[in-house]
């Protein structure tokens, strides 16, 4: 009975988007963890190797974090002299983050992530992953637009 019940609560779209999303961060996690980074510290690298210098507060909207989130993952790779905050030539008030050379040595070196990708698709109809796709940026657009009437 306990089971049932179990799978009536956790046997939803909302569920298995969570394991989904906590078993790829698992992975992403345990395959940076011999090079001391973090998911949010690769993120933050990889939006640096791929757009180049990146306004932080840009950064901030880009991956969704809270801004005390990216204020201290930013602080951990400028200590370690993966990333280096200028003033913004626009706006001095703004910091502007850029790869160091260290990062750069770095970001060469790190494990290609696409591999977790391919472990969870890998074999999955191209029309079912689509299908995924769409209902998830359906349903998070509506819970966006519900939270900010909820807001208002």
């Amino acid at each position: 009975m306990a089971d049932k019940i179990w799978a009536a609560q956790h046997d939803t779209v909302g569920a298995w988007t969570k394991r989904c999303y906590l078993a790829a961060r698992a992975a992403m996690e345990d395959s940076l963890r011999p090079y001391d980074l973090g998911a949010t510290q690769w993120y933050v690298l990889y939006q640096l190797v791929h757009a180049g210098p990146t306004r932080q507060r840009e950064l901030q909207r880009i991956l969704q974090v809270e801004r005390a989130t990216l204020s201290a993952v930013v602080v951990t790779l400028v200590r370690k002299q993966l990333v280096e905050q200028i003033p913004d030539s626009v706006d001095q008030r703004q910091k502007l983050l850029r790869l160091t050379a260290a990062g750069q040595a770095l970001w060469r070196e790190l494990p290609d992530l696409t591999r977790i990708h391919a472990v969870a698709f890998d074999g999955m109809d191209p029309a079912d992953i689509d299908v995924a796709i769409r209902v998830l940026r359906a349903a998070t657009e509506r819970l966006e637009q519900f939270s900010q009437k909820e807001d208002s």
